[in-house]
């Protein structure tokens, strides 16, 4: 371990192998670093907190912080963040309260840039990008590859699909289907993020899949519930599409139509 002796390691951390912790940081109790971790100057992370292996934490920021919520009694809800994670200067990642999920999560391999904000239980997957400012307000999942650009606020309980981008400076408050652009104040729908779906590799039949429900949906005339059954009857044997659509189903603030 490569520990600055500034730093201000509680004996009820949980310190592992080959981490670097960083000048005048503080590691209070009940914290957990996985293996490889780098946790950078002045950054402060409170327990109940478990980081996985291989993250790399910038300068002032702050992890397992009090939420943000007048109906937190103190209870005892951990944030728990994955491997390979790059969390930036000043990303603040806040405790959650015991409703809902109960934890604030963020998966593996998600890149959090400068001044983001994660609020108490939210739920993050893998392989997200969080541009600068990009905020979530408390309870909003991200499901796998989804980008959200700079200067962008989530409202509270809403869902992000995967391979979704959202533009920057968007206010989001409604769901945003997997596999789809979105921009503006607030949200509406672009199209398909075809770009992004192509450099991951999702094949062409798969985009036309994906782009025929998206005129479905969101160019016809169509009552959203005539829409998913028309997209049930004409389009079968896709993965994305029946995710497309069972993601519409499940939401509970409605999509950005």
């Amino acid at each position: 371990m490569n520990i600055h002796p500034t730093a201000i390691i509680s004996p009820e951390a949980t310190v592992g192998e080959q981490v670097t912790i960083g000048p005048y940081s503080i590691i209070g109790p009940n914290v957990e670093i996985g293996t490889g971790t780098v946790v950078g100057p002045h950054a402060v992370i409170e327990g109940p907190t478990k980081i996985g292996g291989n993250c790399r934490i910038s300068q002032f920021a702050s992890i397992g912080a009090l939420p943000q919520d007048l109906k937190f009694k103190g209870e005892e809800c951990p944030v728990i963040i994955g491997d390979n994670n790059t969390i930036r200067e000043f990303v603040t990642i806040h405790r959650a309260t015991a409703s809902d999920i109960a934890m604030t999560v963020i998966g593996n391999n998600n890149l959090l840039m400068a001044y983001c904000h994660v609020a108490h239980n939210c739920k993050l997957g893998n392989n997200i990008i969080m541009a600068n400012v990009a905020n979530l307000a408390g309870h909003v999942h991200v499901e796998d590859y989804a980008i959200i650009g700079g200067l962008s606020g989530v409202h509270q309980f809403t869902r992000i699909g995967c391979h979704a981008m959202i533009s920057g400076a968007s206010a989001v408050n409604q769901d945003v289907p997997p596999y789809i652009t979105v921009a503006g104040n607030h949200v509406k729908p672009y199209g398909l993020n075809t770009i992004g779906l192509r450099r991951r590799g999702f094949p062409e039949k798969t985009l036309e899949d994906l782009k025929k429900a998206y005129k479905i949906v969101f160019r016809s005339s169509l009552l959203l519930s005539e829409a998913v059954r028309r997209i049930r009857d004409e389009i079968t044997g896709s993965p994305e599409v029946d995710h497309f659509i069972e993601f519409i189903e499940n939401s509970k603030r409605g999509i950005c139509r």
